[in-house]
């Protein structure tokens, strides 16, 4: 009888089986593809590290993270970005900037808005409206005006400049201000 069952059950189901079919193109037309899911969070602090050493630590008030063909993560209420040495965790440099973008498959962000770097052991500043943070090369630049504050002279760059990602070595574009250089010393004892 439990045989009887089983076997009239399956082919009582049977036709629901083979009726179920899902057609792609009907599947499609009720996908909705052109919405991005997106998280965010808020008082955010995020370390990165190399090897166990931390690297850099990215602290925002705001973090949205929007997935999808082109996933990215927006900076809407600024970023504070610390670049620390290899030894210490002594901050080297920082970043701060009113907003961000960062592209995750690229590893590219672009900072905006009152953009300073501080570079603490040098004394050195630098301020902007713009600037592309690209980690794979772990470099810095810009096209936009720019203003380099050192410990004895400003200089202007009107076509931006470009850094390691620390703002420990940098080249102007096109400076302008009061250049300081500093002369050689003659040898005393030449004849």
């Amino acid at each position: 009888m439990k045989r009887f069952y089983f076997i009239f059950c399956i082919i009582a189901l049977l036709p629901l089986i083979m009726g179920c079919r899902n057609d792609i193109k009907e599947v499609q037309k009720y996908v909705v593809t052109d919405s991005v899911p997106t998280q965010s969070a808020e008082g955010v602090t995020l370390l990165y590290s190399e090897y166990g050493d931390v690297v850099f630590e990215l602290i925002s008030p705001k973090v949205i993270m929007e997935k999808g063909k082109k996933p990215k993560t927006l900076f809407p209420e600024g970023i504070r970005v610390l670049f620390y040495d290899s030894t210490n965790r002594n901050v080297r440099s920082e970043l701060t900037a009113n907003y961000a973008v960062k592209y995750d498959r690229s590893r590219k962000m672009i900072a905006k808005g009152d953009v300073v770097i501080n570079n603490y052991e040098k004394g050195e500043r630098l301020n902007t409206e713009e600037l592309i943070w690209e980690q794979k090369t772990k470099m810095i630049f810009t096209d936009k005006f720019v203003t380099i504050t050192t410990k004895d002279q400003v200089i202007y760059g009107e076509d931006g400049m470009e850094s390691d990602e620390s703002f420990d070595n940098w080249v102007i574009k096109k400076p302008t201000g009061t250049l300081r250089f500093k002369e050689k010393e003659e040898n005393s004892n030449a004849k």
